[in-house]
């Protein structure tokens, strides 16, 4: 609480006066108003059961799904798997470098913890891509050395 009691202070809102080129861009749209609801209200009308019904029964359908019946532990390894992110987003503070690694690798842990199998595939793959561009690499290199 304050000691002193302070003075009351009255403030006033003042809009900025509109340009001429705000001005008729308010009129358009009010004169458009009626025309564009019409138009909006076409569109969706006819097309929306359309597109609602496509998605509904494909992508979004399979994952709507699989969150109703999840496969048993599914959300405490999801949060597991989360919260690593948070701690290496929280460990990773300064550089932004840091902040694209950590938390990518500490998630990248604890999923291989609960998908092993997926993990080592990933890690094949991940292998060779990284041998074939080590390899393109030397022999980028090497050319470069050989002409000079």
């Amino acid at each position: 609480l304050s000691l002193y009691s302070s003075p009351a202070r009255e403030t006033k809102y003042v809009e900025n006066p509109k340009s001429e080129l705000e001005e008729g861009v308010s009129h358009l749209r009010h004169i458009m108003e009626p025309y564009t609801a019409w138009w909006q209200l076409e569109l969706t009308g006819s097309s929306k059961v359309k597109v609602d019904s496509s998605l509904v029964s494909g992508f979004f359908s399979e994952g709507y799904e699989f969150l109703q019946k999840p496969p048993a532990g599914f959300y405490p390894r999801l949060g597991v798997i989360s919260f690593a992110g948070i701690i290496g987003l929280f460990l990773a503070r300064g550089s932004k470098i840091k902040k694209l690694v950590y938390p990518a690798a500490l998630m990248g842990i604890g999923t291989s913890m609960y998908y092993p199998q997926q993990a080592v595939a990933i890690a094949k793959v991940a292998g060779t891509q990284l041998y074939d561009w080590s390899l393109q690499g030397y022999i980028a290199v090497e050319a470069l050395w050989k002409d000079n």
